[in-house]
């Protein structure tokens, strides 16, 4: 599956409706925007049962501004719909893949319980 295109039409379904959502905040003229688009691109592919979604930041500067990004690109994954990753800064492939193991195992209910 490649990826999709996130707007502020239809971010909060998206992460609502889907068990895991990877999100990158890009812009055209951020070179290590440019750098890690293959990478996120080729992880897409190889991870068909999750969603791996893009969000324009040039275009859509009020749900970036709401996403709280300051630095791009920015990855955010979100399971169960609640965030439960966010960094800045393009990835090496190995790094990607060790932040997808960790996101599938992560216990979101676990987490609500120990806030509690």
């Amino acid at each position: 599956m490649s990826t999709i295109d996130l707007t502020a039409g239809n971010f909060e379904q998206t992460v609502l409706d889907n068990e895991i959502v990877f999100v990158d905040f890009w812009a055209s003229w951020c070179g290590p925007c440019r750098n890690f688009a293959p990478i996120y691109e080729a992880a897409s592919e190889s991870h068909g049962d999750l969603v791996f979604a893009s969000v324009n930041t040039e275009e859509e500067q009020q749900l970036a501004a709401a996403a709280r990004v300051t630095s791009i690109p920015t990855l955010m994954a979100f399971k169960q719909g609640a965030l439960v990753f966010s960094q800045a800064g393009a990835l090496p492939a190995p790094a990607l893949e060790q932040v997808i193991a960790a996101v599938r195992e992560f216990d979101v209910e676990a987490a609500k319980a120990a806030e509690k």
